[in-house]
């Protein structure tokens, strides 16, 4: 009490103005004063905590029972505010997926990110009657190829694509700071004479299926042709206003002979089962700038489609997915794994006695030890999405993660990195 008394004292002498003379007279009248305010709080105190027994005192059994709730409640939602506050960010939410029964291809056969490419480049994979040129945002991670407005890419050597493939990329429009962003473009997917590509609309004797999409509000559409006629086996448009100005925008087709789905930001748009011609070899990927807008392109990825799950992991013991996908050097799921994801578990709830480790996988970019870190981190994400998401008893899953240390393919190529990117379910 009375260092607390001293620091009062002090405390007023600062706020006097320093001409004043400090007399033994004031400094004495200074701290009678705070002895007297400081007996007049502590007899309040007291009088307050009497009033507060006597009060109880004189309640019912059901009064003091409110009380109790009351300030159960009280101090519930105060934990509850705290837990908001420090509690991680969670995984994306999935629910907007919730429909999303895409697959990606377990087996890589095409990959761009542009990685190799120098930026201020014209991607050495690629060909175009325009310009272009690699880049990189303060926005979004990774290089990305800026093709000029009004222009045809395509890939220089063509690509054989399997008869059950997907296709994959990420799109974002030009971000020339302006407030209304367009982004506007078609992808062709076809078949070409003896895999020659003319920088032209429609190439001669060759068919294929084309995708037509821009942001709001113009429609997405679809159009399948062959022997050059354009929409020869049909048009389908819908106004959907699915792709977003200022955000990436993922893009799924999967081609299965001649059906052809297609899906953006986890909704279906398209599925069409007699769009391509029946026997035709598809061999050439293209993009085309329409609308005078200049979008940027990057993670192509073209795989081979088709496994069976269920087959893989309990007859096999061992299944290998690439369809689960994470952010740039994070364990953070992205949204679009979804159906993946869901094929899992279904197999995993039709045989509730099956166990699982599950294993994650790097490439060999980076430091290793952060890689096998990493890997690990991932298999744990999985593990917790499983359970938390679809119900997976979390004692049925194990995890793991090898980082770098056991690719399945070389590491010198984008395609050889995107098939060691992977996540593996070992049967127990």
């Amino acid at each position: 009490m009375k260092s607390f008394l001293t620091i009062l004292v002090i405390g007023i002498l600062i706020l006097i103005p320093s001409r004043q003379v400090f007399s033994q007279d004031l400094l004495d009248r200074i701290k009678d004063k705070v002895e007297d305010r400081v007996d007049q709080k502590t007899d309040e105190a007291i009088d307050k905590g009497l009033d507060k027994v006597e009060e109880d005192a004189t309640k019912t059994d059901e009064e003091k029972k409110a009380d109790e709730q009351k300030e159960e409640k009280e101090v519930t939602k105060k934990d509850n505010k705290l837990e908001s506050e420090t509690k991680p960010v969670q995984q994306d939410d999935l629910k907007s997926f919730s429909k999303y029964d895409f697959i990606p291809g377990d087996k890589v056969v095409f990959y761009e990110d542009f990685s190799q490419d120098a930026v201020g480049d014209f991607p050495a994979l690629w060909n175009t009657n325009k310009s272009g040129e690699v880049i990189t945002t303060n926005r979004f991670p990774g290089k990305w190829l800026k093709m000029k407005e009004d222009g045809l890419f395509w890939l220089e050597k063509g690509i054989s694509l399997p008869n059950n493939c997907t296709i994959e990329f990420d799109v974002i429009p030009d971000d020339n700071g302006e407030e209304q962003q367009s982004l506007s473009f078609d992808i062709t997917i076809l078949a070409t004479n003896e895999g020659e590509l003319y920088p032209t609309m429609y190439v001669p004797g060759a068919g294929g299926v084309i995708f037509n999409l821009t942001t709001p509000p113009s429609y997405h559409s679809i159009s399948g042709y062959s022997e050059g006629s354009y929409g020869m086996r049909g048009d389908y448009e819908k106004e959907i206003g699915l792709l977003k100005a200022k955000e990436i925008n993922h893009v799924a087709i999967w081609i299965q002979k001649t059906r052809a789905r297609i899906y953006i930001h986890g909704e279906k748009v398209f599925d069409l089962p007699k769009v391509l011609p029946a026997g035709i070899q598809l061999n050439q990927l293209r993009f085309w700038t329409t609308g005078g807008s200049e979008p940027m392109f990057s993670n192509i990825r073209i795989a081979e489609a088709g496994a069976d799950m269920r087959s893989k992991l309990l007859t096999e013991g061992k299944l290998v997915t690439h369809g689960i996908l994470f952010d740039v050097n994070s364990d953070k799921i992205k949204p679009e794994s979804y159906g993946t994801l869901k094929e899992i578990s279904n197999v995993l709830k039709e045989n509730e006695s099956v166990k699982v480790n599950i294993v994650g996988h790097t490439d060999s970019d980076g430091d290793d030890a952060k890689n096998l870190d990493l890997s690990k981190r991932r298999a744990a994400s999985v593990k917790s999405l499983l359970n938390s998401d679809f119900g997976i008893d979390a004692s049925r899953m194990e995890t793991d993660g090898k980082g770098e240390k056991e690719p399945v393919a070389p590491n010198t190529t984008p395609e050889g990195k995107a098939n060691n990117r992977r996540v593996e379910f070992i049967k127990l």
